[in-house]
């Protein structure tokens, strides 16, 4: 790893380029799709901070494949990643939570040997209260033999990844992503239009300060969960309660216990059995996050990176932060303890 020194100004193009200098076998073509993912984070930034001058704020008025209400921004957040990301060549296909099906790249544009999912505008219901929201995107080498994508280049499993990361929209717009070398931040400087490193080799804290859950869906919980949530609290057993802190935009919630400490929980429930969140887009490349920077990530029976998607829009119950919380998951949960690759 490059060592930057304190007064150091390192955009994200120097330092994605410097951590490809250390693998003398790089294409480039990884890199390539990282800095048109900053581009569209750009873009992205622009649209949420006018969304309430341009009257983009509020429901589209449609459905996306998973049943939800599609907000304005869901949709102009999901064009922009499609537009800056299909022509580049880097690409064979895309894979967006707000689609029903595989993204192929148009006609007429060379395919690469890379696919991306991605989930363009977490939290967006809280765009109208001002609440920070992110875009979460993964990205894996293509293993099928054609030039196109197929759906078993993006059904692998999250250990596969060899690129994710999430930018989250708030009172700075901030970008984080690991490539397997670490965890690193970078601040959008909007005077000069370029993301600066402010935030190299994220470590999260082993033992965390806060719980981000959803309370509202106690009365779902099984008991061993519900059992669970008593011993974050400090209500059963010899742990220091936690501190509750649940913002609703998982990007908000995830990245204030990455760098502070902590354990964001969205549990199966009655209502939910297999679990809420989606496993491609939102899931997995955040647990390759959390476990480089030295955290876990498990469903409370399996590591979430070892999990074998079988469709695009799999969902996934998530315990996802500080070790020593995880940890405490899994044991509660009945699985034990489970090695991150932090």
């Amino acid at each position: 790893m490059v060592k930057h020194t304190p007064t150091s100004v390192v955009t994200i193009e120097r330092f994605i380029i410097e951590q490809e200098r250390q693998f003398p076998e790089a294409t480039g073509e990884l890199s390539g799709v990282l800095y048109d993912v900053a581009l569209a984070a750009k873009m992205i930034a622009n649209k949420v901070r006018s969304a309430g001058l341009a009257d983009i704020l509020g429901a589209e008025g449609t459905e996306n494949v998973q049943g939800e209400q599609q907000q304005k921004l869901d949709v102009i957040a999901n064009d922009i990643m499609v537009k800056a990301m299909d022509h580049g060549g880097r690409l064979c296909a895309m894979a967006s939570e707000e689609e029903p099906d595989i993204i192929q790249i148009p006609d007429g544009f060379k395919c690469g040997k890379y696919v991306l999912t991605f989930d363009p505008l977490d939290g967006s219901s809280n765009i109208d209260v001002n609440v920070p929201v992110g875009t979460i995107f993964s990205v894996m080498r293509k293993i099928t033999r054609g030039t196109r994508g197929e759906m078993e280049d993006m059904l692998q499993p999250g250990r596969r990844q060899v690129a994710a990361g999430y930018i989250i929209y708030g009172s700075s717009t901030m970008l984080v992503y690991t490539t397997g070398q670490g965890a690193h931040g970078f601040t959008l400087d909007p005077s000069i239009g370029e993301f600066l490193l402010s935030h190299p080799n994220i470590a999260i804290p082993e033992r965390g300060k806060y719980l981000s859950v959803n309370d509202s869906y106690e009365q779902a919980w099984e008991d061993n969960v519900k059992g669970l949530m008593r011993r974050y609290r400090g209500l059963e057993g010899d742990r220091a309660p936690l501190s509750v802190r649940y913002v609703g935009s998982l990007v908000a919630d995830f990245h204030r216990n990455l760098l502070g400490g902590g354990i964001f929980c969205y549990p199966a429930n009655t209502k939910s059995p297999r679990g809420k969140l989606r496993l491609l887009y939102e899931a997995s490349p955040l647990a390759f996050i959390a476990e480089q920077a030295g955290g876990m990530a498990t469903d409370g029976h399996q590591r979430i990176l070892d999990i074998q998607p079988t469709e695009l829009h799999q969902r996934t119950p998530l315990f996802i932060g500080s070790k020593d919380e995880c940890e405490l998951a899994n044991q509660m949960l009945g699985t034990g303890a489970l090695v991150g690759a932090g």
